[in-house]
């Protein structure tokens, strides 16, 4: 179904949804296309006269009260994630609690939409910024995270102000449904939020050529990112892009390489390795890389892989036949130019879905494919380095930066690393620094703007400068 100005609408054609786990039949949804686009973009941009006036307090009540419909459907929407991307039913949990934290984080910010009063060089003069919705805005976003990429826009967007229109990934229509329902009862106005799936160009094409439009919002890789900055340009509307990444884990001879080892683990593991800050290359300092790769693969090895909705899985599996052969692929192709398997490094035949095994890579080296080009996937590939300075110009030597990571207990050493590292977020002996507090996003062929924190907001309102000058019969 689509949910356009408040209601839910059928399409005569429909899409299939499958279970990567096990290949079986999860649901079926609606294939909406250019109409359907026009039809909620006219909504939302008639909704939004009327939100654009609502109080911070009320904005933040609706956001409160749909933190509380997703608190009281958590298991189900959890539920519905794992059945149509794959994730653990544990991920998939924790995912709709952390969408949680964005909706009241943003539920408070919506109350604190300041203004500024500048110092005025004319004393007839009032000087005057204002931060104004920009208008209606839309959302592209991926599967990886189907609950939380959808709120980490929609929440500041409501906040600020603004309408939205949410695409969703084809292969995870059914989670945006189950979080619409929510939405539903959660007492936003008609045309205030709306959801569309089906064609992806018609309705991305749709979203780029009207000029209703103000701002598209895209999480995803960095070549489509590319094609809707070049559409977006038409119209000049605003972009926020959050795309593809190849994050550098640094390990200094001096690190706590259990602490290390863990956080490898659950940065390069997580979601199977199908995350955008996900650890790409693994830098470990010649002195302790023998030590810390045996203890990797060791950890590596306890990891039980299968279907997320099985008891105590830590992996599920991979999206697709797609995504799957691309990681067999470059770990064979690192395999023959010399790389060294020391854990995994094979499809799971035994299993109907598209299971790989977690993989462990030595002998890594600069010119190999996987070096190069982002795995998404469960392969952790390990690079020996030497000095610092050699390590940092390998860690930034890639188009992308997004998330970097270092572990190191010398303190001179983190404040060097903090500011050499080109990236736009850097994890110092921490692999888990993703809040609602904080500006997630990167630089270079990674992205343009920021979600989360108070960046995430601004990237939904203009500024406007107001010169006021004191009429003369005041003066």
């Amino acid at each position: 179904m689509l949910y356009i100005n408040g209601t839910w609408q059928s399409t005569e054609q429909e899409t299939k949804v499958y279970n990567p786990a096990d290949g079986t039949e999860v649901g079926k949804a609606a294939y909406g296309g250019e109409t359907e686009t026009e039809q909620a973009i006219t909504a939302a941009h008639e909704a939004f006269g009327h939100w654009r006036q609502t109080t911070g307090n009320e904005r933040s009540r609706c956001l409160r009260a749909l933190a509380e419909a997703l608190r009281t459907d958590r298991r189900e929407i959890a539920i519905t994630a794992t059945k149509e991307m794959g994730k653990p039913l544990g991920e998939a949990e924790r995912e709709v609690d952390i969408s949680i934290d964005y909706l009241e984080w943003y539920a408070e910010e919506a109350k604190r939409v300041y203004g500024e009063v500048l110092p005025s060089s004319d004393p007839s003069k009032q000087l005057l910024v204002l931060r104004q919705p920009i208008g209606v805005t839309a959302a592209i976003t991926p599967w990886n995270f189907p609950i939380s990429m959808i709120i980490r826009k929609l929440a500041p967007a409501i906040a600020a102000g603004c309408t939205m229109l949410i695409k969703p990934a084809p292969s995870t229509p059914l989670t945006a449904i189950r979080l619409f329902t929510c939405i539903d009862r959660s007492g936003f106005p008609p045309g205030a939020l709306n959801l569309l799936h089906g064609d992806a160009e018609a309705i991305g094409g749709t979203m780029t050529s009207n000029a209703l439009v103000k701002k598209i919002t895209f999480t995803g890789s960095t070549a489509v990112g590319k094609q809707l900055i070049r559409q977006s340009a038409e119209h000049v509307q605003k972009v926020s892009m959050e795309l593809g990444g190849h994050a550098p884990f640094i390990i200094f001879d001096d690190a706590d390489l259990d602490e290390a080892v863990a956080a490898v683990v659950a940065s390069k593991f997580r979601n199977t390795g199908q995350t955008c800050i996900s650890t790409n290359r693994i830098y470990v300092h010649e002195e302790v890389v023998e030590v810390f790769s045996k203890k990797l693969a060791a950890a590596v090895e306890s990891i039980t892989v299968g279907n997320g909705m099985e008891e105590g899985i830590d992996m599920g599996p991979l999206i697709s036949q797609e995504a799957l052969d691309k990681v067999a692929q470059q770990v064979k192709e690192a395999s023959k130019q010399g790389a060294v398997i020391t854990q995994g490094g094979h499809t799971m035949l035994n299993r109907k879905g598209y299971f790989y095994q977690p993989t462990v890579l030595t002998g890594v080296t600069e010119t190999m494919t996987i070096a190069q080009e982002e795995t998404f996937g469960p392969v952790a590939p390990i690079f020996v380095f030497t000095t610092e300075q050699e390590v940092i110009e390998q860690a930034n030597d890639t188009p992308y930066g997004l998330a970097s990571y270092c572990f190191t207990k010398n303190m001179d050493r983190s404040l060097r690393m903090m500011y050499q590292l080109d990236y736009g977020m850097v994890g110092m002996n921490d692999a888990a620094f993703v809040v609602p507090q904080a500006p997630f996003g990167g630089v270079k062929q990674s992205g343009i703007g920021r979600e989360g924190g108070t960046s995430g907001l601004h990237e939904y309102l203009e500024e406007k400068y107001v010169s006021m000058r004191a009429a003369s019969t005041l003066l």
